[in-house]
This record gives structure tokens, C-alpha cells and sequence, in this order.
């Protein structure tokens, strides 16, 4: 019998207790064990060998008096008689050392092992039950083998025990008391038998830290972890689940290993953290509550795990700001940048999606997004005018019904080329205000002169608004026009299709209708506005299609739409309305 002072029905008793041996059925078994053993020579007490059978390549901790080992053994006679095993009784046996809890080979035997190492342990009876022996069970001056392996070490001075594996070369910040964690671990026993993992449940484990969520040694030893962090943490039984074990895995007395990798840190106190890696040198303007923004992110965990990116889709994320269309961490982050700016957004999860994650995102994580602006504008924006070149001479200014021809270099906030009439070779011509272009480049090209050069800055309610151009210019895009007007050929009244220059003719339905019959057609009359136009006398407005203007013009006076104008229907319409501006 290897141990004493132990009450168990599972094992010996010792004599010094006092207590009678209650496994009364092993007495048969042992009868002829006993009988054969009673004539072994007693062994001197000089003579305890011990053989180590199987020693582990590293050991960190050898057994000292005065620790507690969990260890698992058979107990057999030199012939090979077994007496006693812990594995037969599903459980290690759990003893201090160097304190006479156990017979005094055992003490000895146990002394230097390390946890996975097996020895083979021969002790004189003098170093076991001696004379005496155990009634029916172990006989006097018998000799004891037993093959141990040691499966656990700790003694009630230890703490808990790190060491870090792996420490990211970035650590701002590190666990603190009250802080929320997600972590992943495996959780095994001092011989590697593995008792729990979260990874096995694809699942980080969460968790408020130093407020006794955790076991003891457990709210100790992540302390001071950085997110990314790995480390091993050794706790002693006494801080982790002790004499009780977990009702489970976790048997009684036992230490505990756990390999922790750090995922996620933040503190129910925190707000956004927000690090600038880039700010234009020209920022006239910032962004504010109301503002729309288009920007480019990626987004990711704390860990470096990739969540979403607006860069996969090849598309800006387009909101506003302040009004609680995103998250609110986003919201806040996103104020007080420029167009151009880069920042990383660091947002906690009550500013985030939560206790609950959304989709790819799990529950209680902490956010990071890195944040390109590409441009922003409010519904309240005008047209943007900087000139960038004026003549001395500027004395004609555009204005609507001019025929403009100008050249121009489109991009959008953040560069990006659109569109260029130099790499075409030619201008681009339009009349002022009559709707051939966008809202916004009307009022950009209104008062300029031949010459004059400007910045124009076009928001897109006065662009091409939220749908854009496909594949040309994206969604509530903000433009960037610098403009250079080339010509100018003034345009007629507002209102005016054709003007005379002169004084009307008084016998203008004779002059028209060239063969005198009564009637003008479609032809003489444009014959007729086209001399008159080359002469000098008339004029058309600019940049329009001529035959058309004409062709309206004979439609008016043509009352009764038969094709022809007589001299009653020349007559009447001259004396209508005279705002209406295309007729003689």
C-alpha cells in the first residue's frame, strides 16, 4: 500500500488511523499473494530503486516536499500480483509530498518527477508497511512495485503562472480590471489532456475581466494582455475550480494550462478612437452634421479579421452625416474631415453593432475601419467659382442665350479624370441656360469673358444627382470643372428664337410669297429667313438648329396647320400675342 492518512474507500487504510480495511472483497483476491509473499526476505531500507521508464523532453518544474501531485499508479508484488491501482478506481491519486501522508518510499519515490513522467518504483517493506503489513491484504516485510505517472504538480504558495508566446509588435493598450474581452483558448490539464476549447465551439469566449465573471486565475492572468497577444496561464486548483473540480473534466485539486490569443478589448466607458494617417494641405472646408459624404473604407475586427470592404464593390459608401444612417460610432467618426483625408475609426461595440454582431460581424466587437474621403457636399450647396484667370480686357460677359464654346478638364473630388475636350480636340459648345448641360455648369459659365479661366465646383443636386452616369460619373458625385472660354456670340433676348435688325417691311407677306399666288409654303419662307439672316438683316439664335427654328416659325404662323400660310392667317397671328417671340 503506497499511501496513508488518507480516509477513501477506494483505497488502503493506514493502521495509524486506526480505521479497518473496508475492501473486504480483495481479501480472496489477495490470499495467495499474501501466502507467497509471507516468505520474501525483507529488503534493506537502503534499497528503494527507482527506474524512470519515461522522462518528458522539457520540465519545467520537478516535485519538491512540500508539493501537492495528482498521480496515477498500479501496485503489484514482486511476482506480479497487483494490489492496488487508481486507474481501476477512475481517479488519480492527490497527496502532498515530504509530509507522511503517504508511506515513506512513495515520499521519496515521487520526489524530482515531472508532470508525463512514468517511473517504475521498488520499495523495501521497510520503506512501506514494514512488519506489520496490512491484514489480508499486505503481507508482512513485503516488498512493493509500483508504476507511477505523474499528472499534475503544485504547492499552496504558487500564483498564477504567464508566460507570452507571441506579443504583437503594436500594443497601445492592454487589459485592465472592468474591461470587456473576447478571447479564444484551449483549456487543457498539466499532462495535456484537453478539458475545453472555444475554437472547438467556433466561438470566442467573452467576458468582463477582475470583476469574478472568470475563476480567480483566470481574471488574473489576462490582465495586461494586448489584443493579438498569445500566452500561456498556468493556474494552481486553488484559483481555478479546487477541491470540487468542475462536476466534469476538471477533476479535484486540479492545475489548469489555458493558451489564450487576445481578439478584442474595449471598456463599457470608451468612445471612438480615431487615428489620422493623412490630411490634404488645402482643406478649406470640413465635414458636418447634414453633410453627404462619399467615402471608401475597409473594415475589419481588432484581431485583423476582414469583415467588409466598399473597395470589393467597387463603390463608395454614400450617406449623411449626424442623422443616423450608420452606426454611431461611424456617424461621430465621420465629422471634421476633408475631402481627401485618411483615418482609421477604432469604434467600440456599444457604438457599434453590440451584444448581437450583425452578419459577418460577431457579437460585443470592437470595429476598425480605415477611412479614404472622397468627397462630401450639404443639400444647401451652391456653385463653386474660383477664377483662376481673368483678361485685362473683360468687358463681355456671358450670360444665358449666348453660344458658348469652351474647353474643359472634369475629375472628381479626389482627382479622378472624367472627361477632357483637349484630349479631343475640339471645345464644347452650348447656349447659356438652355438646358444642353447640367444645372450647375450653367451657373458656372454665366459672366465670363473670352479668355477667362475658372475652378468650378459643381454638388450633385446640381449635377448628375444620387443616380449618377453609369460607368461615367458615379452617384451623388460631386464635379470639379476647370473651365476656359474660348468664344462668345452673343444671343438673342431672352425668349427670341429670331430678331430683326433693322426695320420690318412693310409688304413682308408679298416679299415672302415670291410666285404671288396667295399662299407661302414651307420653302419660300425659309428661303426668304435665310437671305435676310446672311444680309444681315435678320438673325437666328445661336447654337441652334437653324431649319428647325424656321420650321417652328412657319408652324405658328400656319393657324389652321395646312401646310401653307395665307395672307388672312399672316395677318391675324401678327396681331396676337406679340410675346410670342419665334414668328415676323
Amino acid at each position: 500500500m503506497a499511501f496513508k492518512k488518507r480516509a477513501s474507500p477506494s483505497t488502503f487504510a493506514s493502521s495509524v488511523l486506526g480505521s479497518r480495511w473496508p475492501v473486504l472483497a480483495l481479501q480472496a483476491i489477495f490470499l495467495v499473494s499474501f501466502v507467497t509473499c509471507n516468505d520474501a526476505p525483507p529488503v534493506p531500507d537502503d534499497q528503494l530503486q527507482i527506474e524512470k521508464r519515461s522522462v518528458p523532453d522539457t520540465c519545467q518544474r520537478h516535485v519538491t516536499e512540500g508539493d501537492f501531485v495528482r498521480y496515477h499508479y498500479h501496485g503489484t508484488f514482486p511476482n506480479g500480483t497487483k494490489f492496488d491501482s487508481s486507474y481501476d478506481r477512475g481517479s488519480t491519486y492527490n497527496v502532498f509530498v515530504g509530509k507522511g501522508q503517504i508511506i515513506a518510499g512513495m515520499d521519496k519515490a515521487l520526489l524530482g518527477m515531472c508532470v508525463n513522467e512514468r517511473r517504475f518504483v521498488k520499495i523495501p517493506s521497510s520503506l512501506a508497511y514494514g512488519s506489520k503489513g496490512v491484514a489480508n491484504v499486505i503481507p508482512p516485510d513485503a516488498i512493493l512495485h509500483f508504476d507511477v505517472l505523474l499528472l499534475d504538480i503544485w504547492n499552496p504558495t504558487d500564483t498564477v503562472q504567464v508566460e507570452t508566446y507571441y506579443k504583437p509588435d503594436n500594443c497601445s493598450r492592454k487589459v485592465e480590471v472592468s474591461d470587456f474581452i473576447r478571447y479564444h483558448y484551449n483549456g487543457s490539464l498539466m499532462d495535456g489532456t484537453l478539458f475545453d476549447s472555444s475554437h472547438n465551439r467556433m466561438r470566442t469566449y467573452d467576458t468582463y475581466v477582475g470583476i469574478g465573471w472568470l475563476i480567480p486565475g483566470m481574471d488574473t492572468g489576462l490582465l495586461g494582455m494586448c489584443v493579438g497577444e498569445k500566452r500561456l496561464i498556468t493556474v494552481p486548483p486553488f484559483l481555478g475550480y479546487g477541491q470540487d473540480g468542475d462536476g466534469k473534466d476538471i477533476p479535484s485539486q486540479a492545475s489548469l494550462l489555458f493558451d489564450v490569443v487576445l481578439l478584442d478589448l474595449h471598456n463599457p466607458k470608451d468612445g471612438i478612437s480615431v487615428e489620422t494617417h493623412y490630411v490634404p494641405t488645402d482643406c478649406e472646408r470640413r465635414t458636418q452634421v447634414g453633410d453627404f459624404i462619399r467615402y471608401h473604407y475597409n473594415g475589419s475586427l481588432l484581431d485583423g479579421t476582414f469583415f467588409d470592404s466598399s473597395y470589393s464593390r467597387k463603390r463608395t459608401y454614400d450617406t449623411y452625416i449626424g442623422k443616423g444612417y450608420v452606426i454611431a460610432g461611424m456617424d461621430e467618426g465621420l465629422l471634421g474631415l476633408c475631402t481627401g483625408e485618411k483615418k482609421t475609426v477604432i469604434i467600440p461595440p456599444h457604438l457599434g453593432y453590440g451584444e448581437e454582431g450583425r452578419g459577418k460581424i460577431p457579437g460585443s466587437a470592437v470595429l476598425v475601419f480605415d477611412i479614404h474621403v472622397i468627397d462630401f457636399h450639404n443639400p444647401q450647396d451652391t456653385v463653386s467659382i474660383v477664377p483662376l484667370f481673368k483678361p485685362n480686357n473683360c468687358s463681355i460677359l456671358s450670360k444665358k442665350g449666348d453660344y458658348l464654346k469652351y474647353h474643359y478638364n472634369a475629375t472628381l473630388m479626389d482627382g479622378t479624370v472624367l472627361d477632357s475636350t483637349h484630349q479631343y480636340g475640339k471645345t464644347y459648345n452650348i447656349v447659356l441656360g438652355s438646358g444642353q448641360v447640367v444645372m450647375g455648369m450653367d451657373i458656372g459659365l454665366q459672366d465670363m469673358c473670352i479668355g477667362e479661366k475658372r475652378n468650378v465646383i459643381i454638388p450633385p443636386h446640381l449635377g448628375y444627382g444620387e443616380a449618377g452616369v453609369e460607368g461615367e460619373v458615379p452617384g451623388s458625385a460631386v464635379l470639379v470643372f476647370d473651365i476656359e472660354l474660348l468664344d462668345l456670340i452673343p444671343g438673342l433676348p431672352d425668349g427670341y428664337m429670331f430678331i430683326w435688325n433693322g426695320e420690318i417691311s412693310s409688304s413682308l407677306f408679298e416679299d415672302i410669297d415670291k410666285d404671288k399666288n396667295g399662299e407661302i409654303i414651307l420653302d419660300e419662307f425659309s428661303e426668304y429667313i435665310h437671305v435676310q439672316v446672311t444680309a444681315g438683316k435678320g438673325k437666328l439664335a445661336p447654337g441652334f438648329d437653324a431649319s428647325k427654328i424656321i420650321e417652328n416659325m412657319f408652324t405658328n404662323q400656319d393657324r389652321n396647320q395646312d401646310g401653307k400660310i395665307t395672307e388672312e392667317e399672316f395677318k391675324l397671328k401678327e396681331q396676337e400675342d406679340k410675346e410670342i417671340h419665334d414668328e415676323l
